[in-house]
């Protein structure tokens, strides 16, 4: 097999490739190593590879039984352990951490043959919509190196846009996978809360905001790799009852009946939005009405702001405590130098948030699940932008030296209430990019962001679809007819892939 031959290739193809004894393992292995080191000091996506060892393991893959089998992938350096290796979630705290254990996730992927190349690029503690962190430097978007990836799954996105990989291991927490798959062509999939394992040693993840899952290239391979995820976990704090028959037969299926679905283009946040973000959601709309469908535009009463408000106060929360157990670790006490500017001012503003005010912005989410169930007793899917424009330049949403010292002076001066304003200021431009992926997060529901659209620039942007949740199969159905459309984007006009 040639390189070009195997950047044409999704994850589902090489496992069938080696399946039938027509690649070896190995010589997918070299290829994607080769691919890595042609892309890699440009894009920055991957962080640590770990070439020698995978080299060997792919000499001891049985292809006999395990579905993918000597297939390449790379996981996220956030919560995606894997024994003996780094895990440092962008934080140069802890660049010297690794890992005891394999998290569930990657034991799932390790048992269906996956072969683990290295761990991608992240923003510290998954943090932020772009992949910029101070340990290890900017990532870059293939489509145009200039421009982000997105994040906080950016290493993933650039990895599997240029051409490593066809899979990697993404999270997503306020859409951290569809973000980065709208910036970068891909398929981006959200899945219900409680679909994917979580852990060890964590029964959830930001109060059940974050899930673990893949951003792909095809529609099939991201199909795939929920029937192999899917778990009923015990330990965990969030379940959801197991998808009785295939995901990746079930897409191949039309709808039985003509779809109702709604859709809403303003940004929830009162935020401008492009164009391009328009001119994406409606394109998609007339498709759906010329495939039978009927589509309306429809408000889903949640406040957006106010959801968002609650959004970062759980943040504030959640890096608090992350801060109180890495002073616990090292002995000592962090300090605004120890972390990034985002880090500093949740963990400052989450140690004035008293136990009733977390209690009662957890209680939001529940009226937003409230309301979006009722919105889906109506209509199938609710359409947005994935995001409200293309991907922002490299450095664009990097707060500078002089405005980083100006926001520790004045999160230290500010009661609780004006410190969450801030946090909410400090964010704003990067939310005014990407104001529509957090409702899913905090209602539990599955999203998914398509790539449909490619602006005059020639950057990809995606619509945004969420369904009832345990309806990703509705999802997946969707996503492989529009697959199958001129709409598609996909790989289209992506440099590596001409």
């Amino acid at each position: 097999m040639d390189l070009q031959t195997y950047l044409s290739l999704d994850a589902t193809d090489l496992a069938e490739l080696i399946q039938s004894k027509e690649v070896k393992p190995s010589e997918l292995l070299e290829l994607s190593f080769q691919q890595l080191e042609k892309v890699n000091p440009k894009l920055n996506a991957v962080i640590h590879d770990r070439k020698e060892k995978a080299l060997a393991e792919a000499n001891h893959v049985s292809i006999e039984n395990p579905p993918f089998a000597g297939v390449p992938t790379l996981l996220k350096n956030i919560s995606q352990s894997l024994k003996g290796e780094p895990l440092t979630s962008g934080s140069k705290l802890l660049k010297a951490s690794i890992a005891d254990h394999d998290s569930h996730l990657v034991g799932k992927l390790r048992e269906a043959g996956f072969l683990f190349i290295g761990h991608t690029n992240s923003p510290e503690f998954g943090l932020k919509n772009i992949t910029e962190p101070e340990v290890y430097g900017q990532t870059r978007n293939p489509w145009n190196p200039d421009y982000s990836p997105g994040g906080s799954s950016g290493g993933s996105a650039a990895a599997i846009a240029s051409g490593v990989v066809p899979l990697a291991g993404a999270s997503d927490g306020g859409g951290s996978i569809r973000i980065p798959a709208s910036f970068s062509g891909l398929f981006g999939l959200k899945p219900t809360r409680g679909r994917t394992p979580v852990g060890p040693g964590a029964g959830r993840q930001w109060q059940g905001a974050s899930i673990d899952f893949v951003v792909s290239r095809s529609v099939r391979d991201s199909a795939a790799m929920l029937d192999l995820l899917q778990v009923v976990q015990p330990e965990a704090a969030f379940q959801t009852p197991l998808f009785p028959g295939s995901y990746k037969a079930e897409m191949e299926h039309g709808f039985d009946r003509p779809l109702k679905i709604a859709y809403k283009i303003d940004s929830p946040v009162g935020t401008p939005i492009s164009r391009d973000a328009k001119k994406a959601v409606e394109r998609t709309v007339k498709w759906l009405e010329q495939q039978g469908h009927h589509v309306e535009e429809k408000d889903n009463n949640v406040d957006g702001i106010q959801l968002m408000k609650n959004y970062f106060l759980m943040n504030s929360g959640e890096i608090a405590t992350v801060v109180r157990q890495l002073e616990a670790g090292l002995g000592r006490g962090i300090t605004a130098e120890d972390v990034e500017i985002e880090t500093w001012l949740l963990n400052v503003a989450g140690k004035s948030v008293s136990a009733a005010e977390f209690s009662e912005s957890l209680a939001s989410w529940d009226t937003a699940a409230a309301q979006m169930e009722e919105l889906h007793q109506s209509y199938d899917f609710y359409i947005t932008p994935a995001t409200a424009y293309t991907a922002p330049k490299v450095g664009e949403l990097t707060h500078s030296e002089a405005q980083q010292e100006q926001l520790r002076e004045q999160i230290l001066m500010a009661d609780k209430k004006d410190q969450q304003a801030i946090i909410y200021d400090m964010f704003l431009p990067s939310l005014t990019y990407t104001p529509y992926t957090q409702l899913a997060n905090l209602t539990g529901q599955p999203a998914m962001s398509v790539p449909v659209h490619l602006s005059d620039e020639g950057m990809p942007l995606g619509v945004q679809v969420m369904a009832s949740k345990g309806k990703e199969n509705k999802l997946l159905q969707l996503a492989y007819q529009l697959e199958q459309s001129d709409l598609w984007v996909g790989m289209k006009g992506n440099p590596y892939f001409t």
